[in-house]
């Protein structure tokens, strides 16, 4: 039976949703509750929300409303979420920008998302303000001192705007599936895209985690030294610790020996953070004897090796709950939920209304599902792909790569993993970090694992380099552990004790540190482009 077009089903409908509705919430149940601690200051929530309502009258003052894009560059500072719910507020689309981008990456990221102005902070005028010149979009700083000139023109202070304007009364309706954010990916495979998430997305993503997630009380106190700029921090550490009306800790930039001090300082009792920031906690941990009462500890962003998980336990007395996703992703798709025992080495089940399953990863033009795992056994080597209501609307301007990156109704993810019969899913690695060694498979992350036990080893990442005889050599980049004394032939022979042949890094790298991107992931195209060179270079004579 078919039936004539009618608005009211087929339309958008009258709902309404906004990321902003978090703050308001939060202010208007519990204005008195502590929602950042910052230095030596706290900021209740109803205080907040009011700075918030002065920035968005300010910003609306400029010709801010429903659809405009308001980029910001901006470190996790309470000026943070002033802006990007101040922006959100009137209905704007928020586009964070990593703090580290140069003047260049700033400009593109600008013209790309077609911004109609751009709050910076001011240590970062100094990349940011030709950026927004070449760009052609009005800047507006925060943190700057007043009469600040550069070029002997005014730079125009979005806290005396803010004074001087009128606040808002309440935030815009928008439709849930309304554009909120611009997040751009850190284009390991090229150009960074950027990937439009909505109000339902993400709210949804809030939600059910919440609810089936994580243990989160409004008399928690969150470690907030993710970048807010990034999926990760932003979801699984502002708008949830926000939306439960618990409090965090800002760290704009993470130093093991601060983090663990305000930790102490602030009775933190939930850590959430990335592989390289839980091994700098372990280094941290050895010179001092604080400890914050920790309930539980979350980790994303990267494949947190076994053996961290169970130092960073022995050390803070803390159970640490992996997940998985991606930027397009809201970015949780999976997660080690905190009221039944993990898993470790896996990234948990998939969260409610998710879909995940394994694809064949030669196959690209379609997606064709591997045969559902066996009873009680584990299903199939494959790309992992992703369906719900999680996923991103698209990557803007970019139709060729939205319909390469989702096909089907499935988000191709680039992972390879597995399944098993009880839902639980494990990350193997990135299809394009594989390495292949004499025709052999080797999976990077699983050597990680392994190097990790060593006692002489705080973090390591492994890649492949191209090898005229074997088509790839196996290497790794070694942050040796504080304390201990380790030289790179005692790796290489402990790992020919520790892995099959084909998979022991046969030249091992010492580093003081890893290359990182926006999430705290290690760049391995850094590490493969340095020690590419460096075997290219000539011999000294």
């Amino acid at each position: 039976m078919t039936h004539s077009p009618d608005a009211v089903l087929d339309g958008r409908g009258h709902g309404t949703l906004s990321i902003a509705s978090i703050l308001a919430e939060a202010a208007r149940r519990s204005p008195e509750r502590t929602a950042l601690h910052f230095m030596d200051r706290t900021i209740a929530y109803g205080d907040l929300w009011d700075q918030t309502r002065a920035y968005a009258g300010a910003l609306a003052a400029r010709g801010v409303g429903r659809g405009s894009r308001v980029a910001m560059i901006v470190p996790n500072v309470p000026d943070f979420p002033r802006v990007y719910y101040a922006a959100l507020a009137l209905g704007a689309v928020v586009i964070p920008v990593h703090l580290l981008f140069k003047a260049d990456e700033i400009a593109f990221v600008l013209t790309d998302a077609g911004a109609d102005v751009v709050v910076v902070a001011a240590p970062m005028l100094a990349e940011a303000l030709p950026a927004a010149a070449r760009a052609g979009v009005p800047l507006l700083t925060v943190l700057a001192p007043e009469g600040l000139e550069l070029g002997g023109v005014p730079v125009a202070r979005l806290e005396a705007e803010a004074a001087a304007a009128t606040p808002i009364a309440r935030h815009t309706s928008v439709n849930p599936l309304d554009p909120a954010t611009v997040l751009y990916t850190s284009g390991t495979t090229g150009t960074p895209k950027g990937a439009v998430g909505s109000h339902l997305a993400m709210i949804e993503q809030v939600h059910c985690s919440l609810i089936d997630s994580f243990d989160l009380r409004p008399e928690d106190v969150v470690y907030g030294g993710l970048p807010f700029f990034h999926s990760f921090g932003q979801m699984a550490v502002l708008n949830i610790a926000f939306r439960r009306r618990a409090s965090i800790i800002l760290l704009p930039k993470f130093d093991p020996d601060e983090a663990l001090a305000l930790l102490v300082r602030h009775k933190a009792t939930v850590f959430t953070a990335v592989p390289t920031n839980f091994a700098g906690m372990i280094e941290a941990a050895k010179r001092s004897l604080d400890r914050p009462p920790l309930r539980f500890a979350v980790s994303g962003g990267a494949a947190l090796p076994v053996a961290l998980l169970e130092s960073f336990e022995a050390v803070y007395g803390a159970q640490v709950h992996e997940g998985y996703g991606l930027t397009e992703t809201s970015p949780s798709c999976t997660f080690n939920v905190t009221s039944e025992p993990i898993r470790p080495g896996t990234v948990g089940r998939p969260m409610w209304g998710v879909d995940v399953a394994v694809a064949d990863p030669e196959i690209e033009d379609r997606i064709v599902l591997l045969p559902d795992p066996p009873p009680g056994g584990t299903g199939a080597l494959g790309e992992i792909v992703v369906r719900g209501h999680n996923l991103m609307k698209g990557y803007l301007g970019r139709p060729d790569a939205t319909a390469e990156a989702v096909v089907d109704g499935w988000f191709r993810t680039g992972d390879l993993g597995t399944v098993s019969d009880g839902d639980v899913v494990t990350i193997v690695d990135r299809k394009k970090d594989m390495i292949i060694r004499n025709g052999y498979n080797v999976y990077p992350s699983e050597v990680e694992a392994v190097l990790a036990r060593h006692p002489g080893v705080s973090i390591a990442a492994v890649f492949g380099l191209p090898d005229d005889v074997h088509g790839q050599e196996v290497h790794a980049a070694v942050v040796p552990a504080g304390g201990h004394s380790v030289d790179e032939a005692e790796l290489v022979a402990y790992m020919k004790e520790k892995v099959a042949a084909y998979k022991y890094p046969r030249v091992v790298h010492l580093v003081r540190s890893l290359p990182l991107g926006p999430s705290g992931k290690v760049l391995k195209r850094e590490l493969v482009e340095r020690f590419t060179r460096r075997s290219e270079a000539p011999a000294a004579p």
